[in-house]
């Protein structure tokens, strides 16, 4: 059977999904391949993540199975098709990635994953998640920390086996305390760790998480902050917070995921830009770029 992929979303990113449909099919003896304007398949798969994403269009003439949250929130792979085992040559990537944990324990405003996934459950051991000949891995966990005792385990685990981690959706810094740190200061980092300021009151929070982290030496590298901006003033405030301390921000413009419709005003989106590009952001003040571009 002929069998090809769609990632609507066209991100780079691995979609996990669809390297776990492809391993599927592939242990079946089917031809799988991404879907290319000449095909004629006999079975497609489309994934798409966010509900903003336009839809894909040049739909080819077989059976289409849809999934993915930003078609159906509850959308999950059917129960043969397993998501620790992925075809990693689908994106030609030489590092492992997926979920130690699933879920969560906050209700955060703008996020979909306790509504998608519940509360916080332990998903696979690091050793689940390693590519074959690889030590990096990147670990998709949305709160890894909410339960500390299996973290602490697994940090001892990547340390032990010499791997090298990036926490990509970030760590919760409300979580972290020094015996949490004083393992994250053996773990080697692909980049560097990530927290995340997505209000004002996170501030104290997170400056104490940094403060912490840096007493454990928790890698040289810097860290990086993602930031989350809804209101101009508040998030300007926020982002300087965030540079006093040092801190490798990325701002990300609010989008209410009620309404796939919804774009964020040209102003967030203009000081998104200005945050994110760093060279500008480094030596040009807020005003001065505001008023260069007319924001």
């Amino acid at each position: 059977m002929k069998v090809r992929l769609i990632n609507v979303d066209n991100f780079n990113f691995p979609n996990l999904a669809l390297m776990a449909i492809s391993a599927y099919h592939k242990c079946l003896g089917d031809e799988v391949d991404w879907l290319n304007q000449n095909d004629t398949p006999d079975l497609c798969y489309a994934s798409k993540v966010f509900n903003y994403t336009s839809d894909f269009t040049n739909w080819p003439d077989c059976r289409i199975i849809k999934g993915g949250t930003g078609y159906d929130l509850h959308s999950k792979l059917p129960i043969e098709i397993n998501e620790k085992l992925l075809d990693y040559d689908l994106y030609g990537i030489d590092y492992g990635i997926g979920f130690l944990t699933r879920g969560c324990i906050r209700r955060c405003e703008h996020c979909i994953v306790p509504e998608k996934e519940g509360n916080i459950r332990i998903n696979a051991d690091i050793g689940e998640l390693i590519k074959s000949g690889a030590r990096d891995v990147v670990l998709l966990d949305n709160n890894i920390l909410a339960v500390k005792d299996y973290a602490i385990e697994q940090f001892k685990k990547i340390t032990n086996l010499n791997l090298r981690v990036d926490f990509n959706q970030g760590l919760d810094a409300r979580l972290i305390d020094d015996e949490i740190a004083y393992y994250m200061g053996k773990i080697k980092f692909i980049e560097y760790p990530r927290l995340a300021c997505d209000s004002s009151e996170m501030k104290v929070p997170l400056e104490k998480a940094v403060r912490i982290m840096r007493k454990h030496n928790v890698t040289r590298k810097r860290y990086f902050c993602y930031a989350l901006i809804k209101e101009l003033e508040e998030g300007l405030d926020r982002v300087r917070f965030l540079k006093s301390l040092n801190l490798d921000v990325f701002a990300q413009p609010y989008r209410d995921l009620n309404n796939p419709d919804y774009e964020p005003p040209k102003i967030l989106r203009g000081f998104a830009r200005w945050v994110n590009h760093k060279a500008i952001f480094k030596s040009v003040t807020w005003e001065q770029y505001k008023e260069r571009k007319r924001l």
